[in-house]
């Protein structure tokens, strides 16, 4: 249960940390706003408060998706569809995660690009509670989609007109596992480049995205927070690094992988003051514990 809470806190902890740089006007420079945070001190001396580190839209609709599943009411898209992949990480729960996952994404995404990333930060929820090897995540969500666009087949009238999209969203993320060597199934390590700063990781971002900036979009975002835990383990301080101070959309990356963090490693690497006085505290913790409840009651 705790990391089920751990992971509620975190996706809302990396979203005010996200958020708070994405509205400053030097945002677009990983390398000023990593600088700016030491002038604060560093991460172990912020104090997140609602005043001066209020959550962004991606909270709200996190934990509206959240009430949803524990109570019956309300939905959004990627960067609110981990609590679905909480709610239904069971294997065998597999078909119901890509439903809920896609329906719950064309509420307000109705696009392959969209929908597809809430299918794709459900399952790497699940596939965190379930213990599967973080390499292995990008392979298996690849493997998943075809059942995806069955399922989508019987609901899209138009499907059809989404095959160019559909495709895009595979074709980045299969040029991604390549360049990560990561698209074979191996049990290696994935391949960052030697020299990989603030300032590299703004380029690739940017490469990765479609719109010049990372983070946008349904297939990155998730991306870019996939690839901050790969390289970053379980060290917190260098998740944000990577996914929460960087130069594009860091409150949608850091809403995802503050989430997932949260499930792998829990509240233990992560300052006290990111979470004590958090916006929504009491309600996260509520829905993380429902959330655990109702996924591990259920026969």
């Amino acid at each position: 249960m705790e990391k089920f809470q751990a992971a509620m806190l975190l996706a809302s902890v990396g979203d005010a940390l996200g958020y708070r740089n994405a509205r400053k006007e030097n945002s677009a420079i990983g390398t000023k706003i990593q600088e700016d945070l030491q002038k604060l001190g560093g991460l172990d001396h912020l104090v997140l408060s609602p005043e001066k580190w209020p959550v962004s839209d991606n909270t709200i609709m996190h934990l509206a998706t959240a009430r949803a599943l524990t109570t019956g009411s309300g939905f959004g898209a990627a960067t609110k569809a981990m609590c679905i992949g909480m709610r239904y990480w069971k294997p065998e729960r597999l078909e119901t995660l890509i439903e809920v996952s896609i329906e719950c994404g064309r509420m307000t995404h109705n696009h392959p690009t969209g929908f597809l990333g809430a299918l794709c930060t459900a399952l790497f929820a699940s596939y965190a509670i379930q213990g599967k090897p973080l390499e292995q995540w990008g392979r298996d969500m690849m493997k998943t989609v075809p059942l995806a666009e069955e399922y989508c087949k019987k609901t899209i009238r138009h499907l059809a007109e989404y095959q160019e999209h559909w495709f895009y969203f595979e074709a980045k993320w299969q040029f991604y596992l390549e360049e990560r060597k990561l698209s074979e199934d191996t049990e290696s390590k994935a391949a960052f480049p030697d020299h990989y700063d603030a300032e590299e990781r703004d380029k690739t971002y940017k490469k990765w995205s479609s719109e010049g900036r990372g983070g946008r979009r349904g297939h990155d975002a998730p991306m870019i927070a996939y690839d901050a835990l790969l390289g970053a383990g379980n060290n917190w301080t260098e998740l944000c690094h990577r996914a929460m101070f960087h130069g594009g959309e860091s409150g949608a990356t850091g809403t995802i992988a503050g989430c997932l963090f949260g499930l792998l490693h829990g509240l233990g690497a992560v300052p006290e003051g990111l979470h004590r006085e958090l916006e929504h505290r009491a309600e996260l913790l509520h829905l993380g514990e429902a959330l655990h409840r109702l996924s591990t009651e259920e026969k």
